[in-house]
């Protein structure tokens, strides 16, 4: 069954999209975050980027996932580096892309979320950005968004 990552900096929408997404479908939306281990959650609480070190067992638990999904699955994830990507195979990805400034727009008004806005330049600054993925410009209305993802995928 398909597995479709939905992949972006913070900020661009992977929740929302990912949330409706599965609504609309039926699929099981899993949000990455949730799988991060407590230490990592400590680290980007208090403004500490994290390093490759950091994410890879996050990686594996996600690819675990992938490989043992029986059903439509949506999984908002950064998914900022090629080499992250490659531990995730067996999905699709699509990629949510904005303006720094909307990102950073937000980021200021998001309540509640342990990641703080400084840290996005940091998430910027190592995004590689997918050749491979269906790149969605962030600027549309989420319901936009989620037509163009379930026309492409054909979902």
């Amino acid at each position: 069954m398909k597995t479709l990552i939905i992949m972006g900096v913070s900020g661009s929408g992977k929740s929302t999209i990912g949330q409706l997404l599965a609504t609309e479908t039926g699929g099981t939306f899993l949000d990455g975050d949730d799988f991060h281990p407590p230490e990592n959650v400590t680290k980007m609480s208090q403004g500490i980027p994290l390093t490759d070190a950091d994410r890879q067992g996050w990686l594996e638990t996600l690819a675990t996932i992938i490989r043992e999904a029986n059903t439509l699955t949506i999984i908002a994830c950064s998914a900022l580096k090629a080499s992250y990507r490659d531990l995730l195979q067996g999905a699709e990805f699509v990629y949510l892309q904005g303006s720094p400034e909307l990102l950073s727009k937000r980021l200021q008004q998001r309540e509640n979320h342990y990641m703080p806005p400084a840290l996005l330049q940091s998430q910027l600054e190592i995004l590689e950005a997918p050749a491979d993925a269906l790149t969605l410009d962030i600027s549309k209305p989420p319901s936009d968004i989620v037509a163009e993802i379930r026309s492409h995928f054909g979902i």
